[in-house]
Formats: C-alpha cells, sequence, structure tokens
C-alpha cells in the first residue's frame, strides 16, 4: 500500500507553505539571518510540537516563521516542500501563504512572492502550483483589505484567497468586505471553515464568502442537511488527518468522519496542512487514514481522483492528470 499511495498521482490543495519549515532548516536559516530562536537544539523544537489546540499550534508557527526574511529563504521554503510533494506523487499543488505573517515583521509583500514564484517557475514541469493569499482571521478586516492592497502588483502570481488561523470567536461573515475586493480582483475564494469553528461557519464561508473549497470542514457531520448541500453542489472539502488527529480536532483517527464522507457522496480529498509540526507529508496522511479507517486501494484511487477534480486547473489539464491515475493503476500489479 505504501508504495502505491506514494506514486499515485495527486494534487495537494490544503498546504500551508509556512507549515513546512521543518526544524533544521529553521536552525539554518536562523544562523544565516542572525535571528535567535528560543530552542537549543531541533530536539527542543520538535519537543515542544506538543498541541493541545490550534492556537498552542499556531504560537510556535508564527513564531518559527521569523527565521523567513530574505527572497533566497522563501525560494528555499517552497524549493524544499517542492521537492517532498513530487516524491509523493503529488503532480499539482495549491499552496496557501501568509502574507501578513511576514509583512507585520516589515517584510516587503514582493520579497514573498518573488521568491516563491522563483521556486515554484524551476521546479516545473515535475510540479505545477499556485499561490492562494491567505487573511489571517484574528487580524481584523482591515488588516486583510491592507494585505490585499500591498500584493495588488503581484496578483498575476496568485490564483486564490483564503482565510485561516484562529477559527473560534472568528466567523467567516467578518471578512465578507476583503473577500469581495479579493474577487472582484480576480482570485478564486476558498475557506478554513468547521475545523474547531461549527458547521454554521461552513455555510457563512459558502454563502458570504463564496468559498468554492471548504478547508477542513469536518464538521459539516453535525449538520446533515449541510452534509446534503456539500455533495448536491459538489463542494469540496480539503481535509488534513494528521493534523486533525496532532490538534485534538480527531485524537483518535478510527473516529474520524472522512469515510462517512466519503460513503455520503462528498467530494473529500486528503491533504498535510502544515507537515512540519504535524508529523508527515501528504503520502503520511494517506497512509495514516487508510490504516485507521481501513481504506482500500480503490479507495486511495477515488481519493487521489477526487483530489484533480477539486482543483482550479483547466479542464484539459485535469483530463490530462486524471489520465495518468488510469495509466498507474493499470501498470500497478493487482492487490493481493
Amino acid at each position: 500500500m505504501e508504495r502505491f499511495v506514494r506514486g499515485l498521482p495527486k494534487s495537494e490543495l490544503h498546504i500551508h507553505i509556512e507549515g513546512t519549515l521543518e526544524a533544521r532548516m529553521m536552525f539554518d536559516l536562523a544562523r544565516r539571518n542572525g535571528v535567535a530562536l528560543p530552542y537549543g537544539s531541533i530536539d527542543e523544537v520538535e519537543a515542544a510540537y506538543a498541541f493541545t489546540d490550534l492556537q498552542s499550534f499556531l504560537d510556535i508557527y508564527y513564531e518559527a516563521a521569523a527565521v523567513l526574511r530574505t527572497e533566497a529563504d522563501f525560494a528555499d521554503l517552497m524549493s524544499a516542500y517542492l521537492a517532498r510533494a513530487v516524491a509523493d506523487g503529488v503532480r499539482h499543488a495549491d499552496i496557501f501563504f501568509d502574507p501578513q505573517t511576514h509583512t507585520e515583521r516589515g517584510i516587503d509583500m514582493g520579497t514573498v512572492i518573488r521568491g516563491f514564484v522563483s521556486a515554484q517557475r524551476d521546479a516545473a514541469p515535475d510540479i505545477t502550483s499556485t499561490l492562494i493569499l491567505c487573511f489571517l482571521r484574528h487580524l481584523p478586516a482591515e488588516a486583510a483589505v491592507e494585505a490585499l492592497e500591498a500584493a495588488r502588483p503581484y496578483l498575476e502570481h496568485v490564483q486564490g484567497v483564503g482565510l485561516d488561523s484562529g477559527e473560534k470567536g472568528n466567523p467567516p461573515e467578518l471578512f465578507a468586505e476583503p473577500y469581495r475586493m479579493a474577487v472582484a480582483a480576480g482570485l478564486i475564494p476558498v475557506a478554513h471553515a468547521g475545523e474547531e469553528g461549527p458547521a454554521g461557519y461552513i455555510r457563512s464561508a459558502l454563502d458570504v464568502l463564496g468559498a468554492r473549497r471548504i478547508d477542513h470542514g469536518v464538521r459539516a457531520g453535525d449538520d446533515p442537511e449541510l452534509v446534503d448541500r456539500l455533495v448536491r453542489e459538489r463542494v469540496p472539502l480539503t481535509i488534513c488527518p494528521l493534523s486533525n488527529q496532532r490538534l485534538q480536532v480527531f485524537p483518535d483517527l478510527r473516529m474520524h468522519p472522512l469515510k462517512r464522507f466519503m460513503d455520503a457522496g462528498v467530494l473529500v480529498t486528503v491533504n498535510s496542512d502544515d507537515p512540519a509540526y504535524f508529523g508527515g507529508y501528504v503520502g503520511d496522511n494517506y497512509l495514516a487514514i487508510a490504516d485507521a479507517l481501513g481504506l482500500t486501494r480503490t479507495d486511495m484511487v477515488r481519493l487521489a481522483r477526487n483530489s484533480i477534480e477539486a482543483t482550479f486547473l483547466p479542464d484539459d489539464r485535469k483530463a490530462t492528470l486524471q489520465d495518468e491515475i488510469t495509466a498507474y493503476v493499470a501498470s500497478y500489479p493487482a492487490s493481493p
């Protein structure tokens, strides 16, 4: 199963590039840029990854991002992720970035985006990728507008707009105006909703923000009518099993709703979220949820096909990637 899953062509649709900052790179960039870290060793950093909830993770996540200073830093971060993704069979990735995490520290928006784009260009055609600019929901909507304005000169490199950070007490509707502006600027709307927040946040993301994909969305199961709507409207959920486990959303993956969503006909996908912190990249997430829920090779193929359908790629590119899956499965030895 492991060899099959890692070679299976797929897309990754829920990956925070800042969340791919491995501890070793964190130390390397800290030395490069003269940044003092509150940790004495890689082991000490990784020992801090005992999260109790989303906020306990975010505290470390934002702290670690302080080592990213130059265009080369952002390029190195992106290059490292894309290489790992290729090794996991990822053919396309929609990549979240949090510009406010950097601009709040005085880093120029252009430094961030130019660094990412240079690495994306170098990685093609082995893997294609697009950027999704995320607003930090723990900051006010006015700050989101400022981030969008700062990004305007670079929007040719950005495909979508998203919403992340601490969900509790920060409903999607607070960001209706920044989203309206982003969509008017040509960005495709997606949103984190229904991770720690209630199912109602998913409805708000769809109805108020116009989200075309829901990131996480695991609380949809609390609202059967909402599940019916997700099926009817073919709204994708970008689910991240190891993240859900490490952040105590579902401490026991055997209780995860992914299989129930699949059985109901929801367009679910598997992704890694912040893999440097949560114990695995996308292939590891496929394998972990397969083991926990008893998923089959056929289920893995369905999830990979879902990941292609849920992209915002042109139809011809989607068809090509689906054909790659078909050829891969046909060439692979049958299950014993």
